[in-house]
C-alpha cells in the first residue's frame, strides 16, 4: 500500500517550516552575538578612561543596524517579499518564448 503524494499546500507548508527553522538557527545566535558585542563595547566606553575608542564600533553597529532595518522596511513596503516565485516564472516564460523564436528563425 503506497502513501499518497503530498499536495502542493503540504509541500509549501513544509518549505515554510524549514525556512523558519533555518532562520531561527542562523539569526538567533547572530543576534545574540551582535547584542553581546554591543553591550561589551558600551561597558568599555562607560567604564574605562581610555574607552573612547569604543565609540567608533558602537556607531558602526548602530549605523549598520539602522541601514539593515531601513532596507528591510523598504523591501517590505515595496512588496519585495510577495510573489517571490514570479521572477522565476517570468524568466522561464521568456526563455521558452526565445527558444520558440529561435526555432522559427532556423526553420523559417
Amino acid at each position: 500500500m503506497s502513501t499518497p503524494a503530498p499536495t502542493a499546500a503540504q509541500r509549501n507548508r513544509k518549505a515554510q517550516i524549514t525556512t523558519i527553522v533555518f532562520a531561527v538557527v542562523i539569526l538567533v545566535p547572530s543576534m545574540l552575538g551582535f547584542i553581546g558585542k554591543f553591550i561589551e563595547f558600551t561597558a568599555v566606553f562607560r567604564g574605562e578612561g581610555d574607552g573612547a575608542f569604543a565609540v567608533t564600533p558602537i556607531v558602526n553597529y548602530l549605523l549598520a543596524t539602522t541601514g539593515f532595518f531601513c532596507l528591510f522596511g523598504w523591501a517590505v513596503v515595496h512588496g519585495m517579499f510577495s510573489q517571490i516565485e514570479a521572477p522565476k516564472q517570468k524568466m522561464l516564460e521568456t526563455e521558452a518564448m526565445l527558444d520558440d523564436l529561435e526555432a522559427k528563425a532556423h526553420h523559417g
